[in-house]
């Protein structure tokens, strides 16, 4: 699971921290699942965020991968909860459009629009971690 934190201030937004989440394949779905509240916990607890944005579940082909990442999701959306911070969700065409102005843009395009956005020196790997950035991005933004 990705994640990423953003500092906004004065229209300007400064990465603070990004990364991902792992787990261990072959250690019980229960138990990666608790590695991630706990992770994630402690991300939030260290960054003490405004707002946590997460990306809106889309229906997959793989049933399988659906439900892993929709159990994770629901981590994160139970987490944020318990940390008393509100919670936006935008779908991928939203974030697409939000960082390139079209909603059908390539993975490529919007990791070139984070890494170049945020001024970093690479794109930020592996994907989830792009994935997450944009995200951020794309609600630090937003006018709430």
């Amino acid at each position: 699971m990705g994640f990423g934190c953003v500092w906004v201030a004065g229209g300007q937004v400064t990465p603070l921290d990004y990364g991902v989440i792992t787990t261990d394949p072959h250690d019980p779905q229960e138990s990666r699942l608790l590695a991630i509240a706990q992770d994630l916990s402690a991300i939030l607890i260290q960054h003490q965020p405004h707002l946590v944005a997460i990306e809106k579940l889309f229906f997959a082909q793989n049933t399988t991968t659906a439900m892993r990442v929709a159990e994770a999701r629901g981590v994160a959306l139970l987490v944020a909860a318990q940390c008393n911070v509100p919670i936006v969700e935008f779908t991928p065409a939203q974030v697409k459009k939000a960082l390139t102005c079209d909603g059908k843009a390539t993975k490529q395009a919007m990791q070139r629009m984070v890494k170049d956005f945020l001024g970093l020196p690479v794109v930020p790997k592996p994907d989830d971690v792009a994935d997450a950035l944009a995200i951020a991005i794309t609600a630090a933004n937003k006018k709430w």
